[in-house]
């Protein structure tokens, strides 16, 4: 071989070299989600369980949030729940187990059938992606569930009757809408004539009421629940209805009472809380 061939020759290995993937890094955590069920209507309560088990030799740099992609059949993102971990990734150690539950709304997004979920780890400062050990769909999208979507239809139908403010959308997310109640806000329903869990999704001004603001929930005319509104970010909560609670109608009534309301600057509505979800879902 003469020097003209041997250096041609170097040149195409550090060439085919450089033109190699880097390695990827090692898998930081295995990653599974359970869901409460596989099929799920527009609107309704989901409960995403997630657990992460930390590899021996896992190592975390800061903070990393955990993005939720659910994917359609032709690959869009049909809806999103990105969030922090119940424990900080700067906490998580060798061999531990991080497990934690998550209760979502599914999004009224234009789409009914089959989804995959994908989850992962993301710096939200940079956006690096951290390794995982799983069924990774591309650029450390790790598919974890699959879930089919169903036609609202399915729900009990809740009419927001009287009582309520108009519904605001926020502006930074038009996903997120809630509604103000006055002192008492009424929904109205067909009757499930069944046993059924209520979920209320709210927050409150507990910064304006010392003891915090009191709400009772009735059904039928008689009080099921009451709690303290002291809730400053948005809360979920549930409570169970007997069937008998419904009373024996075609159609039922719940009716959300505030002990006390308040007005805020520039505004002269009456304000009780502010419902992000409510639904009722019959067992």
């Amino acid at each position: 071989m003469n020097k003209t061939s041997g250096l041609l020759l170097c040149a195409l290995l550090v060439v085919g070299a450089c033109s190699r993937d880097e390695p990827t890094a090692p898998p930081v955590a295995s990653a599974s989600l359970s869901l409460n069920k596989d099929k799920a209507a527009i609107g309704s309560p989901l409960a995403m369980t997630y657990k992460f088990q930390v590899a021996q030799n896992a190592t975390f740099d800061g903070d990393y949030a955990v993005f939720v992609h659910v994917i359609g059949p032709d690959g869009e993102t049909l809806w999103q729940d990105d969030h922090q971990p119940a424990v900080p990734t700067s906490q998580w150690k060798p061999g531990q187990n991080v497990e934690y539950t998550r209760m979502v709304f599914v999004p009224n997004y234009p789409y009914i059938g089959d989804a995959t979920i994908r989850l992962g780890l993301y710096n939200p400062a940079t956006g690096r992606r951290l390794s995982l050990s799983g069924s990774d769909a591309g650029r450390q999208e790790y598919a974890v569930a699959k879930l089919n979507l169903l036609p609202q239809a399915d729900n009990v139908y809740l009419i927001y009757k009287d009582g309520w403010h108009s519904a605001e959308v926020d502006p930074s997310n038009p996903l997120v809408e809630w509604q103000w109640t006055r002192k008492a806000a009424t929904l109205a329903f067909k009757n499930p004539k069944r046993d059924a869990t209520f979920y209320i999704k709210f927050d409150a001004r507990a910064d304006l009421f010392n003891p915090p603001q009191q709400i009772t929930l009735k059904v039928a005319g008689d009080s099921v629940a009451s709690f303290a509104a002291d809730a400053k970010d948005p809360v979920l909560k549930t409570f169970p209805i007997r069937a008998a609670q419904f009373g024996d109608g075609e159609m039922s009534e719940l009716v959300i009472e505030v002990d006390r309301t308040f007005t805020a600057p520039g505004d002269v509505r009456e304000l009780g809380i502010r419902v992000y979800q409510a639904f009722i879902e019959p067992k």
